[in-house]
């Protein structure tokens, strides 16, 4: 018979660590710290199997209520209390627990049971009024706002109401008598909206269960789901325990820490308790927490017994813990541990010192960074140069610097960045449904909160620069103004936020990229003794290539040369070898430019000294160097109007006349790439002639440049060989006129299928292949990138008609039945062919990972994900062991 509920309690558990996708994350580390010695309250698991069996059927499995009723039983003998007693009643809360930790995002009730005759027992178990009716007005308020989704805000405006009314700041100021008052109000509101709380604590359970399985498939979880590529298949667990109460008095009280510095990786406790609270008040933001350093003057014996189990958890799970935990009565509960979100630079120290510690192997270090997070090492800090000092400081809750404009909803920030624009979300604090804003927004800034309130969490998890409980700011979500001190601002004012100090600046500031930390270089330098993937960048100028080169690439995978002839003193140069009118003075042009892309060429292979330079020849059509004709039909009929300039009046009318010729109906599959090249060959015997002329006069002087020469867009082998004997006979005078010989290679890039279909053909003449993923992925799919993204991938994506966005993530399905096929008959022909990838998923860990299982010998991405690429090309190696292993 089938087995759905799994009690933990009495020093024993019927589940452990290892079953986190049958018990969820919470309900394995409940399980497993019952088995370990931890005082855990006792309770049980509803498994992730019944929340799948619920969302196919519609109803639950045979057998789950006696199972449930059996475990209820044992929890009343372990805590001698009885579930639903007006004597001495058993109260409990319900949380979610799914496989993969997703804070916030699902629903929780705490003080289940409660009751108009209940109370009356809790009351006299407790010896006080006070405490009790705390608990009854929360749980009114939770079960009023999760399971019968009256709005959560009402019921704060009643208590804020309260407050203002007896003069009082916090909810622990309040009376007993006040709380009475309270729960009359906020039944008075239940009444009112046409719900009703049952009297009976098992329709109350069987209610909280219900919401809680549907929670899985509220807008924030899945939304959630979708930004960190979490399955919607998983499901939930839900986790039924035994209350225990931080908010009886002073000696009482509840928190959450970690057992090292999120934030910065530092080995010490850190995390943040609040005496005389419950459940949620520590991430609500509801009060600004105290230091959990702090413990150790307020209860020394306390601290000390949690310091003890922090280090046992740790040690444990091999990994930084994220611990919550209740004092009642000076006695010490842990309610979850679950491994810590941490920010990349937290991730990396923590890696790092763990190997030194010898709690972790290397491999397990490597496997533990997130290649995606280490990019916001790489990226912009404060300049220190820069005297300017701040305007507010809150808390410095994950760090990095973001500038943006002012945005206070979360709609709004969706809004905005879909117009490009860069936003900070400021809010009083963040709860779980800003989760989409928060997602979008460059960094987050709240008035209230703490370091590990949701808006800290959530930032750190994502990688988002964050300054939490900053209390100089008030922000106005109807008004849509921030305040702060005399002044106000509004939506179109940008600010900066730094997450590393807390400093908030009403002004954009200048920023400074960071020098890479001892622990990153050394956690990249175990990933390149594992990795057996090259890693190149794709690099278009000699500072690129400097970057590169000092984010450990091993060479350029990509240099486009296109982008040498946009610049000031070129285009117009470009653009008489466009209008030229025959070959002589396309060629005349085409001299001028030389000399440009040689010295480029020079830059360039310097930085690269005896690396390989992979320069592909001119792709894009020719139009696109042209002015636009909307832009020039505007200064056309201004010029006719003014009777002004008739020179140039012809001018436009000659490249107007040009644009029309060179117009097209489908240009990204039109005159481009190889195609250029065969109809004008000029223009591949000048490329040629600038790299190899640049390579023989750095080769004169000692340097080992490596080009390596790419023809873009071959669909056909004739196609290849054309322009691969105009690059050879080209080579042969270059050499002749230098006195001096530079090895060479040709090859192509793979970016149609037919390349791919017919790679055995082209591999006959090519020396090296490099798949243009950009296009393949394009041509493989019949999208127009552009047009895609903007129209129809979006809701592709939210109807799960996709799972990725294939130009983000490599389609391995079909782009990548392309690429593997490509490279079996390429090197069935030439066993030494030589392949990489060189489109934007070549710094993809995902899509890094099918490269080096489908056999390619290097990829190459941007130079800031260089890091990533290396790190994440160990990953694939270290992978594949533990998958072969298993």
């Amino acid at each position: 018979m089938a087995k759905y509920v799994y009690f933990f309690g009495g020093g024993r558990a019927d589940g452990g660590k290892d079953q986190k996708m049958l018990l969820g994350g919470k309900g394995a580390g409940l399980a497993e710290m019952t088995n370990i010695g931890i005082p855990v309250p006792p309770g049980f698991t509803i498994s992730t199997e019944v929340c799948r069996y619920y969302y196919k059927n519609q109803e639950y499995p045979e057998g789950l209520n006696d199972e449930v009723e059996t475990a209820i039983e044992k929890l009343e003998v372990i805590m001698g209390k009885e579930f639903g007693s007006t004597e001495n009643p058993l109260l409990v809360s319900v949380r979610s627990g799914a496989p993969i930790s997703m804070p916030g995002m699902m629903d929780t009730i705490l003080n289940l049971g409660l009751n108009n005759e209940t109370i009356r027992g809790l009351i006299k178990e407790m010896g006080d009024e006070r405490a009790p009716y705390d608990a009854y007005r929360r749980f009114i308020q939770m079960f009023g706002s999760v399971v019968l989704k009256i709005k959560f805000k009402k019921f704060e405006e009643i208590l804020q109401k309260k407050k203002d009314k007896n003069g009082v700041r916090y909810d622990t100021e309040l009376s007993a008598d006040d709380l009475k008052e309270l729960i009359r109000e906020y039944k008075n509101l239940v009444h009112k909206e046409n719900r009703e709380i049952p009297e009976d604590p098992r329709e109350q359970l069987w209610m909280a269960v219900n919401v809680v399985f549907n929670s899985w498939n509220n807008k924030r979880a899945i939304e959630y789901r979708r930004l960190h590529k979490i399955s919607d298949d998983l499901g939930t667990g839900v986790n039924v325990q035994a209350m225990v109460f931080g908010n009886v008095g002073p000696s009482s009280g509840t928190g959450v820490a970690f057992t090292r510095n999120p934030s910065t990786g530092e080995h010490k406790l850190y995390g943040e308790y609040l005496i005389n609270a419950q459940g949620e008040d520590v991430v609500a933001g509801i009060r600004t927490p105290t230091p959990i350093s702090e413990l150790h003057y307020q209860m020394p014996e306390i601290y000390d017994e949690f310091s003890k189990i922090a280090k046992k958890l740790e040690e444990h799970y091999r990994d930084i813990q994220d611990i919550e935990f209740t004092i009642e009565n000076k006695k010490l509960y842990i309610l979850q541990t679950r491994s810590g979100k941490r920010t990349p630079t937290a991730s990396v120290k923590v890696a790092f010192d763990m190997v030194q510690e010898g709690l972790i192997t290397k491999d397990e270090a490597l496997i533990s960074v997130d290649p995606e997070k280490i990019k916001v090492l790489l990226h912009p800090q404060i300049d220190p140069n820069i005297k300017i000092k701040e305007d507010a400081k809150g808390l410095p809750a994950s760090p990095g610097v973001a500038v943006g404009k002012i945005v206070f909803t979360p709609d709004d920030a969706v809004e905005f960045a879909n117009k490009g624009e860069k936003v900070i979300l400021v809010r009083d604090e963040t709860s779980p449904d800003d989760i989409h804003g928060m997602a979008v927004s460059s960094g987050i800034l709240t008035a209230r909160g703490g370091m590990t309130s949701h808006a800290a969490v959530v930032a750190r998890g994502m990688g988002k620069p964050c300054v939490c409980g900053c209390d100089a700011i008030k922000p106005d979500e109807e008004k849509k103004e921030l305040l702060i001190g005399e002044k106000r601002l509004t939506e179109n004012d940008t600010i900066t936020i730094d997450g590393t100090t807390g400093n908030v600046y009403l002004a954009s500031v200048p920023f400074i990229t960071p020098k890479i930390s001892k622990e990153l270089e050394l956690l990249l330098s175990w990933a390149d003794e594992k990795r057996s993937l090259g890693v190149r960048a794709n690099a278009d100028d000699p500072e690129s290539a400097k970057k590169a080169r000092e984010f450990g690439a091993e060479g350029i995978g990509l240099c486009r040369t296109e982008h040498m002839f946009f610049g000031e003193n070129r285009l117009p140069i470009m653009q008489e070898m466009i209008m030229a009118d025959d070959e002589d003075k396309r060629k005349e042009a085409l001299n001028k430019l030389l000399p440009f892309q040689r010295d480029d060429f020079i830059g360039i292979f310097k930085e690269m000294d005896n690396l390989p330079v992979t320069i592909r020849l001119l792709d894009p059509p020719l139009h696109e160097f042209l002015p636009r004709k909307e832009d020039l039909l505007i200064e056309l009929t201004r010029l006719k109007t003014e009777g002004k300039n008739e020179k140039r009046q012809n001018e436009i009318e000659r490249i107007l006349h040009k644009l029309t010729i060179l117009s097209e109906a489908n240009p990204m599959l039109g005159h481009r790439g190889c195609r250029l090249g065969i109809v004008f060959p000029e223009i591949s015997e000048m490329q040629t002639r600038a790299i190899l002329e640049a390579a023989c006069i750095l080769a004169k002087e000692g340097r080992k440049p490596v080009p390596e020469i790419m023809v873009p867009l071959v669909g056909i082998a004739q196609e290849f060989d054309n322009q691969k004997k105009i690059i050879d006979e080209t080579a042969k005078k270059v050499f002749s006129e230098q006195g001096i010989r530079v090895e060479y290679k040709v090859g192509t890039m793979i970016e149609v299928p037919r390349a791919s279909l017919t790679a055995n053909k082209i591999a006959e003449n090519a020396e090296f292949f490099s798949f243009g993923t950009n296009d393949l992925t394009q041509t493989a799919f019949g999208f127009s990138r552009d047009d895609a993204e903007r129209k129809f991938i979006p809701k592709y994506l939210a109807d799960r008609l996709l799972k990725e966005n294939p130009f983000e993530v490599l389609d391995q399905e079909g782009v990548g039945e392309l690429v593997r096929m490509g490279v079996e008959r390429g090197r069935k022909t030439r066993p030494d062919l030589k392949i990489g990838i060189c489109g934007e998923h070549g710094g993809e860990p995902s899509s890094i990972k099918f490269c080096h299982d489908a056999g390619l010998d290097y990829v190459s991405c941007s130079p800031y994900r260089v890091p990533i690429a290396r790190l994440a090309s160990a990953q694939a190696v270290i992978k594949i062991k533990k998958e072969t292993a298993e």
